[in-house]
């Protein structure tokens, strides 16, 4: 039996981050309602989720699972049955993007069976993949780490979430000179 472990470990933050995307997945669970019962889509909150998925789903916390807890995790000797799921759960990561460049496109042409069924297929996705994340892999794959490689993990979780919100306004701001640049070379 391995002795109990004092550190906090780095997938607390990753599964803390589960349940805040669980809680909008109930949001558009009520938006695919409201379009099944003949109400026009919410653009605005249409926006937010493609937001939200990408931001803070995506870019944030599959970032920290892939390019932090991931990437460590290649170094060590995980089992076949740990590396084949960790595979996996990186192509789901891909599906969720492509999930949300559909959910955009369908919400641009305001094409509501196309929302409908992107609302839908995020809505069976994502609490199967945070599922397999919880119940599968997590726990499991922390006992490759010590506690100082655990404390190592969390620091560089918490950088990497300091740079987030400057990353994201650092490019709308960016997208806003591009438009500006293409207004003033046109006219």
């Amino acid at each position: 039996m391995m002795p109990e472990r004092s550190a906090m470990q780095p997938i607390g933050p990753l599964m803390i981050e589960h349940r805040l995307i669980e809680r909008f997945i109930t949001v558009i669970e009520d938006e695919l309602q409201a379009l099944r019962g003949g109400q026009a889509p919410d653009v605005a909150l249409l926006r937010e989720a493609v937001d939200f998925f990408r931001t803070y789903a995506d870019r944030t916390h599959h970032g920290k699972e892939e390019d932090i807890l991931f990437r460590a995790l290649e170094k060590k000797e995980l089992t076949e049955e740990q590396r084949r799921m960790m595979a996996e759960l990186t192509a789901e990561h891909a599906r969720g993007r492509e999930l949300v460049d559909r959910l955009e496109a369908a919400a641009g042409e305001g094409d509501v069976d196309g929302i409908t069924a992107v609302l839908d297929e995020l809505i069976d996705f994502y609490p199967l993949h945070i599922f397999k994340e919880d119940r599968k892999f997590f726990r499991p794959v922390m006992e490759h780490f010590t506690d100082d490689e655990m404390r190592t993990l969390l620091m560089r979780m918490k950088t990497f979430d300091q740079g987030m919100i400057h990353e994201k306004y650092t490019r709308l701001v960016e997208v806003h000179e591009e438009h500006e640049e293409e207004e003033d070379e046109r006219g």
